[in-house]
């Protein structure tokens, strides 16, 4: 890539947003899909999540959040988000395989992705505001950059809570592994 092709890191950029929201989905599934609960059901200690369960909370995003914060700043009227229920995936996911888990993932952001870009939105709209609950008045834009560094924040806590599944046997490589605390 020429250097005068690469934008500034700092800004914000819907179609470098979409680059990351598009493609967590197929991440998860080539990380998690056909694992063993060994690496799927375990976690960091007393709460925190197991790999199955950081799935739960991007579906329970999907369905209740991301698109309806986007609306929200879209409207113009009542701009306030619902409370985010960062438990709310327990109960929604009882009973179900992390592949099922995975397909209804794919699933949920791929109608999102199409309701988002179906907005076509302006730089005016990207300055659209809404008010979360603890945070007070936020742009689109910068929910939109909030969704990717979500995914990104959570497929980063996946690979750190399957690491440190080995941090005994890794033996004296633990020191060079950052990522053994």
């Amino acid at each position: 890539m020429e250097r005068s092709a690469i934008r500034d890191p700092l800004s914000f950029s819907l179609p470098r947003t979409l680059e990351v929201l598009e493609r967590t989905p197929a991440v998860l599934h080539a990380l998690l899909n056909g694992l063993s609960d060994d690496w799927t059901l375990h976690n960091e200690g007393p709460g925190t999540w197991t790999p199955y369960a950081v799935v739960g909370h991007l579906i329970h995003g999907e369905r209740a959040h991301w698109m309806a914060r986007v609306r929200k700043c879209l409207s113009g009227e009542d701009r306030a988000f619902a409370p985010f229920d960062r438990q709310a995936h327990d109960e929604e996911s009882a009973g179900k395989s992390l592949p099922q888990l995975l397909g209804e993932f794919e699933a949920l952001r791929k109608r999102n992705l199409a309701a988002l870009m179906a907005f076509e939105l302006t730089g005016a709209q990207l300055e659209g505001i809404g008010l979360h609950p603890a945070l007070g008045e936020v742009r689109l834009r910068e929910v939109l950059a909030a969704w990717a560094a979500h995914d990104l924040a959570h497929l980063h806590q996946i690979s750190r809570v399957m690491a440190r599944q080995y941090r005994e046997a890794v033996g004296p490589w633990r020191v060079n592994l950052r990522v053994m605390g």
